[in-house]
C-alpha cells in the first residue's frame, strides 16, 4: 500500500466495506480522474484502492513503534471531528440519487476502484471515523519495521516517485510545514538465502581468498553486497508488478539515514597540511583514519629503478584492491630529504573480514567467574605487585572467533577502538605478506618480505602508540607505550612483577609468551639460588677444618711430596704445597653438599618443567589461546613455500586443495644442510683441539717462565701455571666461541629458507634445532672436555699419552680437575651474559644515535611519528628466537654442570633480573614496534628444555663421580682408612702413586737433575717395588665400582622422583579446567540463544507473510464470488 501526499484512514472492518449494495455510490471514471488528480489513489486493503477524503481528517498510524501525528493537506487544518456518514454515502443535504459534480466530494469520504465485468467503474464510499479520544486506527495486522534498503550501497540514491516529489515540491511552496508521513510498500515474497549479504558457500569461499592473499577479496565482498542487494531490489520490484491492486502487505520503508562509514572519509575528509598536524599524530592527515603500517622507500637511481617503481606501484594498487587506505609522503616532507612513506589504515571492512580469515576471538560477555581467592600472606608480597588497572587493564571476557555476519553478537561499542592495535597491525601484515606485485621469470611474485629483499622498500613497520618519555594527547589513543616504560623498562622497577597483559595487548602474544617465560624461570631461579648458595656458604664454612687441603698445605705433609714433571724437559719437579690455594678453592665446590645439591637441581629442573606447564595452561586459557593450534593451522603457510609449489594435494583434514611440495624436491637440500651442520659443529671440535694444544703448548711456557722469574715468586701461591693456562684457554675459547657464533647465525638462516618449510613453525623449529646443535657443541664443548676427558686418559710417567704424537695429555690438579671445570665455567657463562646485555643495550643505541645524526635535525620531537620509528633498530622475525636461544643456553650452564659450581643459579638469577628490564627497555625505547603474533607456548624450546633436564642428571651425575674427589674419599674413609678418629687422614699420600725416576725415559726427564729417586703422581697403581709395577691396584677398582654403582643410584632415585612428581602434578590445573569449561558452556549458550532468537524473528516474519498471503487469496475468492 502506498500512501503518498496524504493520510490514510484506517480501513473499516465489517462487511460495510466491500461493496455498492453495502453503501457505496456509484462515480464515473470522469469524476474519479478528476478527483485523483490531487494524487495517486491509495490501495484499499480488502480489494480496491482509495484517496483519502480533501480535507478530511484521518486516523493516525502506529509505525514501528512510533505514531505519525495528524497531517495538513494543501494549508487546509483536519477539522476536529468528522461527522460520520452511513453505509449509503449519500451527500447530506441533497436529494438521494443527484449526480454529483466533478470536484463536489463529500467530506470523510473516498473514490472505491472496481470493475464490472471487464469495465473499471468507482464509487463514493465513507470512511468510519474512530471514536472520540481514539489516537490511532486498529490494524488487523500490525506493521512490522522491515530492512531499510536505502542503507545498502548502492540503493541510496534510488529513483523517488514522481507524486511524491511533488508533493514535496507543493510542501516546499507551501507557507505552512507538512509533517512528512511514512511510505508503506509491499512485499509477499518469502525471505530466501540470497537476501542475506552472504550465502554460506560465498563465506568459505572468501576466506580461502584471503588466505591465498588475493587483493580482489574486499572488492569481491563488497560487490556481493552490491549483487545482494540488487537482487533484493529486483525481487522486490517484481513483487510489486506481480501483485494485482488487491494482493498487499505492509512494509514501512523509512527515510534514509546518514550514511554509514563506509564512505564517511571521501565526504568529511580535512585536508590537513603537514605543518599543521601534531608531529606525534599516529593517524592520517584528516586526524581520523589511524596509521597501522608503514612502509618506506628511497628513489634509486641505479638501473632497477624502474623495476622497483614498477613493484611498487602494483603492489599498492593491490593494497588498496584489499580494502586497505593509503596515504603517501612526499620525500620533500621528510626530514632527510630522500624517503618516501606509505602510512596505510585498515577501515573496518577489511578488518572484520580479516579478523573472521585469522580466526581471532573477541568478547561477548564480561566474564562472571570469580577471581581466585587471595593467597595466604598476600600482603607480604604488596610491594612486588603492580597497579590493578596496570596489570589488569581491561576486564576478563568470554569470547569467540569474530564473524563479520555476527557483528550484533560481540561488544563493539567503538569500531576504532574494538581490535586492539595489536591485532590491526597483524591483520595488516598478513594481507602484506601475500599480496603479489607482478609476474617475473614467470612466476607470481608476492609478499612484503620479498620487496624487502630486494630493496623495492628499505622498511615496514607499525607505528608505536606514540613517544615513550610522555603521555598521549587527544585525540590519540591511550599511550601504551608510555604505561609499558613507567611499570616495566625501567631499571628502579626490577623488583616488580610485569604488566604481563599489557605486553600482550601491545606486542602480541608471542612476545608476552618469552617474557611470561622468562619471568617463570627466574622465580624458580630464586629458589635454586638460594640452595646452591648455601651449599657454596657451607663449603666457605667448612675450608679451615678440611683434611685434605690441610695436609696439601702443610709443610710437614704436602711440602714433602715430590711431586713428577707436568710436562717433557722444561718441567721441573714439584712439591706439593704449591697447590695449597687451589686445593681450597677446590673444596668450596667439592665438598659433602655437591652431592645434595646434584641431586636437588636434578628434581627442581622437574618441579620447573611441571610448572611451566601448569603456568602455560592458565596463560592459554587466560589469552584466548586454548584452541589456537587447531584454528591456526590452515592458516601459517609460508608465503614462499606457497609462491615455489607447483602441485597441489587435498588435505585428508580440511577436505581442500593446498600447496603441496613432494619430497624428493627437498631431499638434496636435507642433505645440504645436514652436512653443512656437520661441518661447522666439526669445526667447533676442531677449535676446540686448537685450544687444546694451546694450553698443552703453553704450559711448558708459562712454567719454565715462572720458575725462571724471581720477581713472580709472590705470585706463584695463587697464580700457578695450570691455572694461568686455564684462565687464558678458557678466555680464547669463549673468543672463539662468539666467533663461530656469528658466522653460523648467517649461514643457518640462509640453509634453511633454501629448504622451503611449509610453515612458520616448521621453519622456526628447523632453524631451532640447527641453531641449538651448533650452540649446544660451541657452548659446551670446552665444558664436558674438562669435566668427562681431561686428566682421564693421562698415562703414567715413562708412558705418557700423546695428541698427534706430539703434545702430552693434560694432567688434572692433584685435587681433581673441579676447579679448573668451574673456571672454564664462569668465565664462559658470566662472559656470555655480559657480553650479551651490553651488546642488546648497546648496539641498538648507538645505531639510533647515528641514524639520528645523520638526520637534518638530532632532536627527536621535531619530526613525524613514523620517521622517529623509522630510525629505530628493526628487531627483527629472528629477534624473539635469539632471546629464546640465550636463556636456554644459560638453562643448560645451570643444570648440566651445576654439581661443579653451586653458584650458577644465583648468576643466572640475577643475570635474568637484568636481562628483563634491559629487554623490555630496548623494545619499548630503542626498537621499532615488531609486528604482532600469536603462540600459544615456547614451542620446540620446550622440548629441548625436558632433553637439557633428562641429559643434565647424568652429567651432573658423571661430574660427581668421576670429576669431583668425592668418591675416591668415600671409599677410603670406609674402606682404607685406619685412623678412627680422623678417618680422612692420610688420604691425600693414599690417593698419590709412587714412580721410580730411573725409569722416566731420557727424552722426557728435565733437564737438570736432582737428586731424588722417587716422584709421585695422581693414580691408584702399584709401586716400583711390586710384581706389577704400574698397574692399576685393586683400590682403583674398588673406586671405578664405586663410581659407577653412585651413578647409577643417583640416577634412578633422581628419574624416579621426576618421574612421579610429573604424575602427581597435573599439566593443566583443576581451576583451569573448570574455567575452561565454564567458559566454553556460556559461549556456546550465548551463541544459541543468539542464533534462537534470530530463527525466531525469521519465523515470525514468515508467519506474518504467510498469514497476510492467506488473507490474500481470501480477498481474491470474496471479490471472485462477488464479481459472479
Amino acid at each position: 500500500m502506498e500512501l503518498t501526499g496524504q493520510e490514510a484512514a484506517g480501513p473499516e472492518e465489517g462487511p460495510g466495506a466491500a461493496g455498492t449494495d453495502e453503501g457505496g455510490e456509484e462515480i464515473s471514471p470522469e469524476v474519479a480522474a478528476e478527483w485523483s488528480s490531487d494524487g495517486p489513489l491509495p490501495v484499499w486493503p480488502r480489494g480496491g484502492e482509495m484517496a483519502a477524503p480533501q480535507g478530511g481528517a484521518t486516523a493516525d498510524l502506529e509505525v514501528g513503534g512510533r505514531s505519525e501525528g495528524r497531517g495538513k493537506r494543501d494549508g487546509a487544518d483536519a477539522p476536529e471531528k468528522g461527522q460520520r456518514e452511513s453505509g449509503s454515502g449519500k451527500a447530506p443535504g441533497k436529494p438521494e440519487g443527484e449526480a454529483r459534480k466533478p470536484g463536489d466530494r463529500r467530506p470523510s469520504s473516498f473514490l472505491e476502484r472496481y470493475w464490472e465485468g471487464s469495465q473499471e467503474r468507482y464509487r463514493e464510499r465513507t470512511a468510519k471515523r474512530p471514536a472520540q479520544g481514539t489516537g490511532q486506527v486498529k490494524w488487523n495486522y500490525p506493521l512490522e519495521k522491515k530492512p531499510n534498503w536505502l542503507d545498502i550501497p548502492g540503493t541510496s540514491e534510488r529513483q523517488e516517485p514522481e507524486t511524491l516529489r511533488a508533493e514535496r515540491k507543493e510542501a516546499t511552496a507551501s507557507s505552512e510545514p507538512v509533517v512528512q508521513r511514512p511510505t508503506i510498500t509491499f512485499n509477499l515474497s518469502p525471505r530466501t538465502g540470497r537476501q542475506l549479504l552472504y550465502s554460506i558457500s560465498s563465506f568459505s569461499v572468501f576466506n580461502e581468498l584471503a588466505k591465498m592473499g588475493d587483493p580482489n577479496v574486499l572488492e569481491m565482498v563488497q560487490e556481493e553486497e552490491r549483487r545482494v542487494s540488487r537482487e533484493a531490489d529486483y525481487i522486490f520490484e517484481m513483487n510489486e508488478q506481480s501483485l494485482s491492486s488487491r494482493e498487499t502487505s505492509f512494509l514501512i520503508k523509512e527515510e534514509p539515514t546518514p550514511a554509514k562509514r563506509y564512505n564517511l572519509f571521501l565526504r568529511r575528509r580535512l585536508m590537513f597540511q603537514k605543518d599543521k598536524q601534531s608531529k606525534d599524530s599516529i593517524f592520517f592527515r584528516d586526524g581520523i583514519r589511524q596509521i597501522d603500517f608503514v612502509l618506506s622507500y628511497v628513489d634509486d637511481v641505479k638501473k632497477e629503478a624502474e623495476l622497483k617503481a614498477e613493484r611498487r606501484k602494483e603492489f599498492e594498487q593491490n593494497l588498496r584492491k584489499t580494502g586497505l587506505e593509503l596515504e603517501i609522503e612526499d620525500k620533500m616532507n621528510s626530514e632527510d630529504g630522500r624517503t618516501y612513506f606509505v602510512k596505510i589504515h585498515a577501515p573496518w571492512e577489511v578488518l572484520v573480514t580479516y579478523a573472521e580469515v585469522l580466526g581471532i576471538k573477541m568478547p561477548i560477555k564480561e566474564s562472571d567467574i570469580p577471581q581466585p581467592e587471595n593467597i595466604p600472606f598476600r600482603f607480604l608480597l604488596g610491594p612486588l605487585k603492580l597497579a590493578r588497572n596496570v596489570k589488569h587493564p581491561h576486564p576478563e571476557y568470554f569470547t569467540a572467533q569474530f564473524t563479520r555476519h555476527r557483528q550484533e553478537l560481540f561488544l563493539i561499542d567503538d569500531q576504532s577502538s574494538f581490535f586492539p592495535s595489536s591485532a590491526r597491525n597483524r591483520i595488516v601484515y598478513y594481507i602484506l605478506s601475500r599480496c603479489p606485485f607482478g609476474i617475473e621469470d614467470g612466476k607470481k611474485r608476492f609478499g612484503i618480505e620479498r620487496l624487502l629483499t630486494s630493496h623495492t622498500y628499505s622498511s615496514a613497520y607499525p607505528l608505536h602508540d606514540g613517544q615513550y618519555w610522555k603521555p598521549s594527547e587527544p585525540p590519540n589513543p591511550v599511550n601504551e607505550r608510555y604505561i609499558l616504560f613507567q611499570n616495566w623498562a625501567r631499571f628502579s622497577y626490577f623488583y616488580k612483577e610485569q604488566p604481563l597483559d599489557l605486553i600482550r595487548n601491545y606486542y602480541g602474544e608471542k612476545i608476552g609468551m618469552y617474557f611470561v617465560f622468562l619471568g617463570f624461570y627466574t622465580e624458580m631461579l630464586f629458589l635454586a639460588a638460594v640452595v646452591g648458595l648455601t651449599c657454596f656458604i657451607y663449603g666457605l664454612l667448612s675450608m679451615q677444618s678440611n683434611t685434605s687441603s690441610t695436609e696439601i698445605c702443610d709443610p710437614q705433609i704436602g711440602g714433602q711430596i715430590i711431586m713428577c714433571p707436568l710436562c717433557d724437559v722444561t718441567c721441573d719437579y714439584w712439591r706439593l704445597n704449591s697447590t695449597c690455594l687451589a686445593s681450597k678453592i677446590s673444596h668450596l665446590f667439592d665438598n659433602e653438599s655437591t652431592v645434595f645439591f646434584a641431586i636437588f637441581m636434578g628434581i627442581w629442573v622437574t618441579l620447573f618443567l611441571e610448572f611451566w606447564k601448569q603456568r602455560q595452561a592458565r596463560l592459554e586459557y587466560e589469552w584466548d589461546l586454548v584452541d589456537f593450534e587447531e584454528e591456526q593451522q590452515q592458516l601459517q603457510l609460508r608465503p614462499e613455500f606457497e609462491a615455489m609449489c607447483k602441485q597441489r594435494k587435498m588435505n585428508p583434514v580440511t577436505k581442500e586443495m593446498e600447496p603441496y611440495m613432494p619430497l624428493y624436491s627437498r631431499i638434496p637440500w636435507y642433505f645440504l644442510s645436514g652436512a653443512t651442520v656437520t661441518l661447522w659443529m666439526s669445526l667447533v671440535i676442531a677449535c676446540m683441539v686448537a685450544v687444546i694444544v694451546y694450553r698443552l703448548s703453553v704450559f711448558a711456557t708459562f712454567s719454565s717462565f715462572m720458575e725462571s722469574e724471581a720477581s713472580l715468586k709472590h705470585v706463584k701461591s695463587f697464580l700457578t701455571p695450570q691455572l694461568t693456562t686455564a684462565l687464558t684457554g678458557s678466555c680464547l675459547n669463549f673468543i672463539v666461541i662468539l666467533i663461530l657464533n656469528f658466522f653460523y647465525e648467517k649461514i643457518s638462516a640462509w640453509i634453511t629458507k633454501m629448504e622451503i618449510p611449509r610453515t612458520y613453525q616448521e621453519y622456526e623449529s628447523s632453524l631451532t634445532l640447527k641453531m641449538f646443535m651448533f650452540q649446544f657443541v660451541n657452548f659446551y664443548s670446552s665444558c664436558f672436555y674438562v669435566a668427562f676427558f681431561k686428566g682421564k686418559f693421562v698415562g703414567y710417567p715413562g708412558k705418557y699419552t700423546y695428541l698427534f704424537n706430539v703434545w702430552r695429555s693434560e694432567e688434572c690438579d692433584p685435587g681433581g680437575c673441579l676447579v679448573e671445570l668451574t673456571t672454564q665455567l664462569t668465565i664462559i657463562m658470566t662472559g656470555k651474559q655480559i657480553f650479551g646485555n651490553i651488546k642488546e643495550a648497546i648496539y641498538p643505541l648507538v645505531l639510533n644515535w647515528w641514524r639520528r645524526r645523520k638526520a637534518r635535525t638530532n632532536c627527536e620531537k621535531l619530526y613525524s611519528r613514523w620517521e622517529q620509528d623509522h630510525d629505530l633498530e628493526t628487531f627483527g622475525s629472528l629477534g624473539l628466537f635469539y632471546e629464546y636461544l640465550e636463556t636456554v643456553i644459560q638453562f643448560g650452564f645451570v643444570t648440566l654442570f651445576v654439581a661443579s659450581f653451586p653458584l650458577a643459579p644465583l648468576l643466572a638469577l640475577l643475570n635474568n633480573i637484568i636481562e628483563i628490564r634491559v629487554d623490555a627497555w630496548k623494545l619499548t625505547t630503542q626498537y621499532r614496534r615488531p609486528v604482532a603474533a600469536k603462540a600459544h607456548s615456547i614451542g620446540v624450546w620446550q622440548d629441548i628444555l625436558y632433553g637439557m633436564a633428562v641429559i643434565s642428571v647424568a652429567t651432573n651425575a658423571f661430574i660427581v663421580a668421576f670429576t669431583s674427589d668425592m668418591i675416591p674419599r668415600l671409599v677410603y674413609y670406609y674402606a682404607y682408612s685406619r685412623n678412627a678418629s680422623e678417618p680422612l687422614k692420610g688420604y691425600i699420600n693414599n690417593s698419590l702413586s709412587t714412580f721410580l725416576i730411573a725409569d722416566i725415559p731420557d727424552h722426557t726427564a728435565p733437564v737438570e737433575k736432582r737428586d731424588f729417586t722417587t716422584c709421585r703422581y695422581r693414580d691408584y697403581r702399584y709401586p716400583p717395588d711390586h710384581d706389577q709395577k704400574y698397574f692399576h691396584n685393586m683400590q682403583f677398582w674398588h673406586v671405578l665400582a664405586a663410581k659407577m654403582t653412585f651413578i647409577i643410584v643417583m640416577e634412578h632415585i633422581v628419574f624416579l622422583v621426576k618421574f612421579l612428581l610429573a604424575w602427581m602434578i597435573p599439566d593443566v590445573p583443576k581451576d583451569v579446567l573448570e574455567r575452561i569449561k565454564r567458559e566454553k558452556l556460556m559461549t556456546i549458550k550465548i551463541l544459541h540463544d543468539f542464533e534462537l532468537k534470530k530463527l525466531k524473528e525469521n519465523l515470525i516474519v514468515g508467519s506474518n507473510e504467510f498469514a497476510k498471503e492467506v488473507m490474500i487469496q481470501e480477498n481474491k475468492a470474496q471479490l471472485a464470488k462477488s464479481t459472479i
